[in-house]
């Protein structure tokens, strides 16, 4: 009897913004507001920045404002260095956000505003999650799939699914490791930093790192079929 196979279902999310209508000028009006703005808008400017076209320098949007609007760069640096990865909860990551500005107004009392329409704007997201049709049941077609997948996906299976599953694991690792126990590719994918690349950049780094998987199996199987 044929061993039956675990597909890989794609499924996609997509984001719907509201604005909390709340701002802030400077670094003290941020931090104000941060203390008791909702999970779902600390979740939209640091887990779901890399949904957006956003830039490598920063890791979530209070480092960007800090450093684009602002132009305090080392605060930026230090804001950019959270791993929202690493916290239990919101919570904790939103204490650690407002610890790191208050640590630098210690330093720098007086920090600057932001001109009129260059203020930290905080929003919230509806997040959207539904299967796009596509499932694979084994690496050359999850190959295939990744190829061609909308960004959205990317980010749902490799950063969301960390949320999700916890311990640095995303669901194609742990699809790849479960369903065809090779845990050496599994690895080389969670080793990928979140932090260091856009949704492109992971997309290409998956593509590597299967499609050198896919290729050590098929010259198995050549030699195989050589041999008989």
């Amino acid at each position: 009897m044929a061993e039956i196979i675990e597909p890989f279902e794609f499924k996609q999310c997509t984001s719907i913004i509201k604005s909390t209508g709340k701002k802030a000028k400077d670094l003290p009006e941020l931090t104000d507001i941060i203390a008791v703005i909702s999970d779902e808008c600390i979740f939209h400017h640091t887990y779901q920045y890399f949904l957006k076209g956003h830039i490598l320098e920063y890791t979530n949007d209070f480092a960007q404002w800090a450093g684009e609007s602002l132009e305090e760069s080392a605060l930026a640096e230090h804001l950019s260095n959270i791993d929202p990865y690493e916290f239990r909860n919101i919570n904790d990551l939103r204490e650690k956000i407002i610890a790191v500005i208050d640590e630098y107004l210690k330093i720098f009392p007086e920090p600057r505003k932001a001109i009129p329409g260059e203020e930290f704007y905080f929003n919230e997201t509806v997040t959207l999650i539904f299967p796009v049709g596509i499932r694979v049941k084994n690496l050359a077609e999850f190959l295939t799939a990744i190829k061609f997948v909308d960004t959205g996906s990317v980010y749902y299976h490799f950063y969301e699914a960390r949320i999700r599953l916890g311990g640095g694991v995303d669901d194609f690792s742990r699809w790849i490791e479960d369903v065809f126990e090779k845990k050496e590719l599994a690895e080389k994918i969670r080793a990928i930093d979140p932090l260091m690349h856009n949704i492109e950049g992971i997309r290409e780094h998956l593509l590597e790192a299967v499609e050198e998987e896919v290729r050590k199996d098929m010259e198995v199987i050549d030699r195989c079929l050589t041999s008989i």
